[in-house]
C-alpha cells in the first residue's frame, strides 16, 4: 500500500495541488520535514509519495524489486485519484521519475529540485565508484546502495553542504531506506525523450551539490528549453538544508506567476 502524506487543501487561491516526489534512498518524509507544512500554510494542498510503499522498511531488510515504470504508475495513481491535475515537483531520482511520468501525462507545471538529469545516473555513479571503489564494488555485489552513505561524512559528501549541521546529517542517515536495484538500473539506460514533455518546467540546482553537478542541472534545463536556477552555500538536500525556506519560496512564486 502506498504512502502519502497529504496536508493542507486547495483554496481559491491555489486550486491546483502540488505533488512531491522523493529521490533514491529517501522518502516522503524529506519532504514533510518543511516543505509540506510550509505550503499548506500557504494555501496549497501538499502531498508527498512514498514510492517504495511503506517508509517503515527496516535498514537491513532487502526491498522488492520496483521498477521506474512502477515509480511512475504509483505517482500516476495518486495524481489520478486528486480532484485536479497536480504540479508534480521531484528531487534527484524523483525528478527522474517526474520526467518520464510527464512524458506520459499531463500536469499545470513541473518542478526538478537537484534532479537526475536526462541522461541517467551513469554519471554520477561513475563520479561515485572514482570517489569510493571499494564502497561501490560492496554496494552492487549486496544491492544495498546505503554503504555508500551510511556515515555522517559520507552522507554530507553525497546530500549536504559543509554548514549542515551533523544532527540534522545524522537524523537523515538514519531515515534513509534501500533502493531497488532494479530501479537504479532502469536510471542507467531508460532516458526520458524531452521533445515528448511540454509541461512547463523550473528547473533548480543547488551550488554545493555533491551528487548532481552544475553541469548536469543545466544540462537538464537546456534539454526542456528552461533557465537553470542555482542556490548559493547548498547541497543536494535541497529541501532539508537550512536554505530550504529559499526554494520553496522560489517554487511558489513561480507558480503563482503561473496563476497556478
Amino acid at each position: 500500500m502506498l504512502e502519502v502524506i497529504d496536508k493542507g487543501s486547495v483554496t481559491d487561491a491555489h486550486p491546483v495541488p502540488l505533488l512531491f516526489i522523493h529521490g533514491a534512498a529517501h522518502g516522503a518524509w524529506c519532504w514533510d520535514e518543511h516543505f509540506l507544512d510550509f505550503f499548506a500554510a500557504s494555501g496549497c494542498r501538499a502531498l508527498a509519495i512514498n514510492l517504495r510503499g511503506d517508509d517503515d522498511i527496516p535498514m537491513s531488510r532487502s526491498v522488492a524489486p520496483c521498477s521506474l515504470a512502477d515509480c511512475v504508475d504509483r505517482v500516476a495513481s495518486v495524481a489520478d485519484s486528486l480532484p485536479a491535475r497536480p504540479v508534480v515537483i521531484g528531487h534527484s531520482g524523483g525528478g527522474f521519475v517526474v520526467q518520464h511520468y510527464l512524458q506520459l501525462h499531463d500536469a499545470p507545471a513541473g518542478v526538478l529540485m537537484a534532479s537526475t538529469p536526462p541522461q541517467g545516473i551513469i554519471r554520477p555513479t561513475l563520479r561515485r565508484m572514482m570517489s569510493h571503489p571499494l564502497l561501490t564494488l560492496k554496494a552492487t555485489v549486496t544491492g544495498n546502495q546505503l554503504v555508500v552513505v551510511n556515515t555522517p561524512e559520507r552522507a554530507r559528501e553525497a546530500f549536504f553542504s559543509a554548514g549542515t549541521p551533523q544532527p540534522d546529517v545524522v537524523r537523515c542517515i538514519q531515515r534513509l531506506r534501500p533502493e531497488s536495484p532494479k530501479l537504479l538500473s532502469d536510471m542507467m539506460f531508460q532516458r526520458p525523450t524531452p521533445a515528448l514533455i511540454t509541461t512547463p518546467l523550473l528547473v533548480l540546482g543547488a551550488e554545493c551539490d555533491g551528487s548532481i553537478k552544475p553541469y548536469e542541472v543545466r544540462a537538464t534545463a537546456a534539454a526542456y528549453q528552461a533557465e537553470a536556477e542555482f542556490f548559493p552555500n547548498m547541497g543536494h538536500n535541497m529541501m532539508l538544508e537550512a536554505g530550504w525556506q529559499a526554494v520553496a519560496e522560489r517554487i511558489g512564486s513561480w507558480l503563482t506567476a503561473r496563476n497556478i
